[in-house]
């Protein structure tokens, strides 16, 4: 059996509007999404988000809450992914183009969900909406979805 290889997902949040990043490279490239990324050894899953949320904007933050757990299988991949959802309100700094991601803020009312994951869609919602939320989503290729199960939790698992 291969271990899940665990991610992290950060989406800055203000009242009406969230901080979104278009990946200039490598998985994902060309979508918008969250910042996040590897957790690197050593790290706690919540320090990966932090840190990652750092390298990928330049935002600095203290305090994120996690509000989503994601399970991605993509054919031919045995390697399962693992996507913690974290959101926060309060950082410092400027969001400031990277190498990797060049951030931009949307109104919660025109987030383009075209131009995002496929699974965005269906979880995105429940995330603007300050719902806890729990999923899975097998994808063949990255832009077709086979099967998928998502609900809205109490509770993420520990």
């Amino acid at each position: 059996m291969v271990a899940n290889k665990v991610l992290t997902l950060v989406l800055i949040r203000e009242a009406s509007r969230v901080l979104l990043g278009m990946k200039k490279r490598g998985f994902g490239e060309g979508r918008w999404n969250g910042f996040g990324g590897k957790v690197e050894k050593g790290e706690t899953i919540l320090q990966g988000a932090i840190r990652e949320l750092r390298e990928e904007s330049g935002l600095q933050v203290t305090h994120l809450d996690e509000v989503g757990r994601l399970m991605f299988e993509f054919i031919g991949d045995p390697q399962l992914l693992e996507v913690h959802v974290f959101t926060g309100t309060k950082y410092t700094g400027v969001p400031t183009e990277t190498n990797e991601m060049r951030p931009c803020w949307y109104a919660v009312d025109k987030i383009p969900l075209k131009e995002m994951w496929p699974d965005d869609k269906y979880w995105f919602p429940m995330f603007l909406k300050g719902s806890k939320f729990s999923g899975y989503f097998k994808f063949e290729g990255h832009n077709k979805i086979l099967e998928y199960d998502l609900k809205e939790v109490e509770k993420l698992p520990e």
